[in-house]
């Protein structure tokens, strides 16, 4: 049937509507996901930023204080070193000599009892007593440092056993005045320090607090493991300098464990510094939970926005279906399924509208059966029926293009509107239709259609009810001239030709 393309146009609103519906709602979702996920991106990167300044505000505090006190005990080395060079240290008493060589020397619970060792690593003097027992350092790395190098200045030595006290060891040369080398003085602090320090910071389980040497060597850490105090991170291929610059901060797994954290490195300039460690974990957990709740409350939505945007397209499509079925009620003959008298006067009206803009032809047939009133009364209304079903078939047939339009025009007679079609076109389809008809009966009594044919060019002024009354008086003419045949108007002067 030739109702398709008028089906595609009374569905098409309805179908566009519903997938902008769709559409739109797919984007809003997608738009409104993309601001929670920026926001929550920045949410992230704000947790980061605070625990970074937190680990950084807590390294720069424990250096400050390592640096201070390192350098509180530095100065009474300096001071010891200083005074072994007076002349009259000689020809006082030991106790006079004590006094003078450790009177402003540093004193504290955490710091080790000074010591001077000659230029052959014996002990000389110690300031836990007058008496010290003898002992040896001259392969002890500290007093090589000093002895092969005249500016080695303070040295810290690596964790070590230390006076039967897990220490760091702190020494300055003692040269005289010609630069030569006249022994070393050297003193301690020991882990005690570290540990009361890290005690009184309220930190997590798995935070850790690491402080190192220039040279990268691991002083001392927190959570404390002796396997790892005096490992040198340059040994430690994958953990290289630029992995963790001076003030700066890296996420991921560091040296020591697999456990992901965030460092963070002080900025001093001291000779060691600390590298303070938060397990990213912990610094996301806040975040990771409003994230869950925030994303639970989107997905919800969006779930909720996309199942109540398919409900509507879909009642929107059945809302299109049902008004394309009433209007294709309102406009098919029932019988025949072709478009009736109603909607053929809607198309005509609109397609010579459109010729007459176009400047092109516009042609029509009007078919009506032979003898019809003679076969419905010989065969009955039912018989008629079929008849007229099986014209319609045969039209609809021979009428394929989407802009033509076939209708049930009254009674047993039907109209075909051809949009821009010559004469001689419209003339071998209706050819083509009585052909058909006429092979299609196989009733005792010959069934046959007469076709009228009329094509113009609509110009201003000039009414479509000319072509139809052309097409109609070339459909008596075929009537006249022996039924079964076409016949083309010739428009205006309606000359006819068989």
């Amino acid at each position: 049937m030739l109702s398709g393309w008028r089906e595609v146009t009374a569905r098409r609103p309805w179908r566009i509507s519903a997938k902008l519906l769709i559409i739109s709602s797919v984007v809003t979702v997608i738009g409104f996901s993309a601001i929670c996920v920026n926001v929550m991106l920045d949410m992230r990167r704000g947790e980061e930023a605070l625990a970074r300044q937190t680990l950084e505000n807590l390294a720069t505090s424990i250096e400050s204080d390592v640096s201070r006190n390192i350098e509180i005990y530095d100065l009474s080395l300096k001071a010891v070193a200083s005074n072994m060079l007076l002349p009259e240290l000689a020809t006082v008493s030991k106790p006079i000599r004590h006094l003078i060589l450790f009177d402003h020397a540093t004193t504290a619970r955490h710091f080790g009892a000074i010591q001077v060792f000659d230029s052959e690593g014996r002990l000389a003097i110690d300031a836990s007593t007058l008496d010290p027992l003898p002992e040896n350092r001259s392969e002890e790395d500290y007093f090589k440092v000093h002895r092969d190098n005249a500016e080695a200045g303070l040295f810290i030595s690596r964790p070590r056993l230390f006076r039967g006290a897990y220490s760091i060891v702190l020494s300055r040369r003692i040269s005289d005045t010609d630069g030569g080398f006249l022994g070393v003085v050297a003193g301690s602090i020991r882990f005690s320090y570290f540990h009361e320090l890290f005690e009184r910071l309220s930190l997590d389980p798995e935070d850790t607090i690491t402080v190192l040497k220039r040279d990268r060597t691991i002083m001392m850490r927190r959570p404390f493991d002796l396997d790892v105090i005096g490992t040198n991170l340059n040994d430690r291929r994958a953990w290289k300098p630029d992995n963790l610059p001076i003030g700066a901060s890296y996420s991921g797994q560091g040296p020591v464990d697999p456990t992901a954290r965030l460092y963070v490195r002080s900025g001093g300039s001291g000779p060691l510094f600390v590298v303070a460690g938060k397990p990213l974990a912990a610094v996301f957990a806040l975040w990771q939970k409003e994230a869950l709740r925030i994303g639970a409350v989107v997905l919800v939505l969006a779930l909720f926005v996309l199942g109540s945007t398919l409900v509507l397209a879909r009642e929107i499509g059945r809302r299109a279906e049902a008004e394309r079925k009433l209007e294709e009620m309102a406009t098919t003959d029932a019988l025949t399924g072709l478009k009736n008298r109603r909607k053929f006067d809607s198309v005509i009206d609109v397609e010579w509208r459109r010729a007459m803009r176009q400047k092109a032809p516009v042609a029509l047939l009007m078919i009506d059966a032979d003898h019809f009133k003679a076969y419905n009364d010989t065969f009955g209304h039912q018989a008629g029926d079929q008849v007229l079903v099986g014209i319609a078939i045969c039209i609809s047939d021979s009428v394929s293009r989407a802009g033509d339009c076939a209708a049930r025009y009254g009674g047993e007679e039907f109209a075909v509107l051809l949009p821009t079609t010559s004469a001689i076109d419209a003339f071998k389809i209706a050819e083509t239709i009585r052909a058909k008809v006429q092979g299609w009966s196989d009733d005792p009594v010959t069934l046959t259609v007469s076709c009228g044919v009329a094509s113009l060019i609509p110009t201003a002024g000039m009414d479509w009810s000319v072509l139809v009354a052309a097409a109609d008086k070339a459909l008596y003419a075929a009537k006249a001239g022996g039924r079964n045949q076409s016949v083309v108007a010739s428009v205006p002067q309606l000359s006819l030709a068989a």
